[in-house]
């Protein structure tokens, strides 16, 4: 059986001028602006981040990743000269796997020098990969000599202030490598606000891997998986979900981490989200329909990518893209450090 048509990669691209990228963070988190559309229908709406409260109504429930970014990237030159960069993506212990820049340069045997410091390339893969042994446990090794792990195409490297930007306010545990971008936007200010509306907040973690620094592939769409990543849902996070639905509120993921890490506790077809941990390598497309969470707030995304289609789960690929088409005359900033857009679920849910 072939796959279904919208499943072609082709159909989920679209023009993106270079200046519609956002390059730094805004002065204030919550100063993004927003796209309104809602799931049952009708055109976009233009409004604001801070808006959100207002949007939303009292008994909703909005659940953000907490997952904290590690300072994952290392720049330094191999004993024999030469520059390399790796970026670290998994580790235990004082072992870690990473994503080698220039590859060639690091094979089997390779040490990379950080003052007195010294790592030693274990293995090497032909997909540029390679197995490092660290001189003391990798995230403390991490926390000295390592730079905030910015997305490739901000085109620029890390600067002081991205160490505080290019992370969320409510960040906990960390093993990230790259920012659960939907909640760079809230501050202090609106997630009081959010309170005072009586709009629940809850988290779930999910450790951004691997895969959110490789292009989707025609085989990734084939295969209907994604790079495996870890989660953990609190038995406190699950039963606000429950009392939340039995209350007749929504549950509205920020960012589609947390929208993977809800449908990955959820039992398949099922609107119940599980306390548990594990390893997700949910592909969620056209035409599956989430069952764990109602709307979604989440940044604009690259094209061809799994996360443009997680979102057109909620709203149809036609929609989603005309929606992007809407946000890009109307000027928007895009991805890591651009504005945001609600799909807002109807009412009744």
């Amino acid at each position: 059986m072939s796959p279904p048509a919208d499943h072609d990669l082709d159909l989920w691209d679209f023009v993106l001028p270079s200046e519609h990228i956002a390059r730094h963070p805004p002065s204030v988190r919550s100063a993004a602006r927003l796209l309104v559309l809602a799931r049952e229908g009708g055109a976009p709406q233009d409004r604001g981040i801070r808006d959100l409260p207002g949007l939303l109504r009292p008994g909703d429930l909005l659940v953000a990743n907490d997952s904290r970014v590690v300072p994952a990237r290392l720049r330094s030159q191999r004993d024999t000269g030469g520059k390399v960069e790796l970026l670290v993506v998994s580790w235990t212990g004082t072992r870690a796997e990473a994503l080698a820049r220039p590859a060639r340069k690091l094979p089997a045997g390779a040490q990379v020098r950080f003052g007195d410091e010294v790592l030693t390339v274990v293995s090497a893969r032909g997909d540029g990969r390679v197995e490092v042994e660290f001189p003391r446990p990798v995230e403390a090794f991490l926390a000295d000599h390592g730079e905030v792990p910015l997305p490739p195409y901000l085109e620029r490297a890390a600067e002081p202030e991205d160490r505080a930007r290019y992370q969320t306010v409510y960040a906990g545990p960390a093993g990230s490598v790259a920012a659960p971008t939907a909640g760079l936007h809230f501050d202090a200010p609106l997630l009081g606000a959010l309170a005072d509306q009586g709009i629940g907040f809850a988290s779930v973690t999910l450790h951004v891997g691997i895969g959110t620094f490789r292009p989707l592939r025609d085989e990734d769409v084939a295969r209907g998986t994604l790079h495996a990543e870890r989660w953990v849902v609190p038995e406190e996070t699950a039963q606000r979900v429950a009392r939340t639905r039995a209350a007749g509120g929504r549950v509205i993921a920020v960012g589609t981490t947390a929208a993977r890490t809800l449908q990955s506790a959820a039992p398949p077809g099922s609107a119940t989200v599980e306390a548990g941990s594990g390893s997700t390598t949910l592909f969620l497309r056209p035409p599956d329909v989430p069952t764990a969470f109602d709307g979604l707030l989440t940044n604009f995304h690259l094209p061809r990518s799994s996360l443009l289609m997680l979102v057109a789960t909620l709203v149809g690929r036609e929609r989603l893209l005309a929606a992007y088409a809407h946000a890009v005359a109307g000027g928007y900033r895009f991805y890591s450090y651009g504005d945001a857009m609600l799909v807002l679920p109807a009412r009744g849910r």
